[in-house]
C-alpha cells in the first residue's frame, strides 16, 4: 500500500511495550483468539497489496507519459512484493493464504469499483489519500501485535514511493489549471468517507478481528481509544490534502 506523513502517535514506538505486544510471534501464538485475528489480518493486508498491484498495473494504462507508465509500474511491482511477503507469512503460519484472503475480497473489491477513478490525475490521488488512511489503520493496530508480526506489518506498509510522485503532479497539474483543485477536493473527500467505512465493514465482519481491536485479546483499543485512533487518522489526512494543495 501507498502510504505518506505517517501520524506520529501510530508511527512512534511507546517506550516500553507490555502484553502481546512485548512477546515474539511463537509465544503470543499460543492464545487461539489472537492466532486467528493475526490470519485474518495478514489475510486482510495481503489481498489490499495484492489489489493495489492491480490497480496500480491499471492506472498506468492512464499515464500520460512513458515516463510516468515506467514510475507507475515500479511501484505495482512494489506492492505485488510486499503481497508476497504476507502471502509466504501466511504459508510460514500454518495458515492457507487464499483462504485467508477470501473473506476481504468483496469488500475490498467494492471500495475499488465504488472509487474507480475517471482520470490519471483521480488515481493519483486515490493511491495517495484513499490508500494511506488504510495504512494509517493498519499502523494503529501493529502497535499492538507481536514483535514478529508487527516488524513485518510495518514494512509492508511502507511507502513505494507513490506520496512524492503523487504530490509533485498534483500540484503541477493544479498550478497548470487551478480549477482542477476543486474537482480533486471533492474526489479526495469522497474517498476519505469510503475508506473509512470500508475499514469499518473489514473489521465488524469478522469476529476474531474485531475482537482483537476492541480489547479482547493484544491489548486492544476501548471506545475513547477507537475516537482518538480516527481522530489522528483525519488529522493526518488533513496534512496530506495540504501537501497536494487541495482542501481537506
Amino acid at each position: 500500500m501507498t502510504s505518506s506523513d505517517k501520524p506520529d502517535q501510530a508511527a512512534d514506538a511507546p517506550a516500553e511495550r507490555t502484553g502481546i505486544a512485548a512477546q515474539d510471534w511463537a509465544t503470543a501464538a499460543a492464545d487461539p483468539q489472537y492466532r486467528a485475528a493475526l490470519v485474518d489480518l495478514l489475510g486482510a493486508l495481503a489481498y489490499g497489496e495484492l489489489a493495489a498491484f492491480e490497480r496500480l498495473a491499471e492506472d498506468a494504462k492512464l499515464a500520460p507519459t512513458l515516463a510516468d507508465k515506467a514510475e507507475l509500474a515500479k511501484m505495482a511491482s512494489a506492492e505485488f512484493h510486499h503481497f508476497e511477503r504476507l502471502r509466504d507469512r501466511l504459508t510460514e503460519i500454518g495458515a492457507e493464504p487464499t483462504a485467508a484472503m477470501d473473506p476481504f475480497v468483496a469488500a475490498l473489491d467494492g471500495f475499488h469499483r465504488q472509487t474507480a477513478p475517471s482520470d490519471w490525475l483521480e488515481g493519483l490521488v486515490k493511491a495517495y489519500v484513499g490508500d494511506s488512511i488504510a495504512s494509517d489503520f493498519y499502523r494503529e493496530v501493529a502497535a499492538r501485535l507481536d514483535t514478529d508480526t508487527r516488524e513485518l506489518v510495518l514494512a509492508v506498509l511502507d511507502d513505494t514511493g507513490h506520496a512524492g510522485f503523487a504530490v509533485e503532479k498534483v500540484r503541477a497539474a493544479i498550478d497548470a489549471d487551478p480549477r482542477v483543485g476543486g474537482r480533486l477536493a471533492l474526489w479526495a473527500r469522497r474517498l476519505m468517507g469510503e475508506a473509512l467505512s470500508q475499514s469499518q465493514r473489514v473489521v465488524a465482519d469478522r469476529d476474531a478481528l474485531s475482537t482483537m481491536l476492541v480489547g479482547g485479546v493484544a491489548d486492544g483499543f476501548d471506545l475513547a481509544e477507537v475516537g482518538r485512533m480516527f481522530t489522528r487518522i483525519t488529522e493526518a489526512h488533513t496534512k496530506r490534502m495540504a501537501a497536494l494543495g487541495l482542501a481537506a
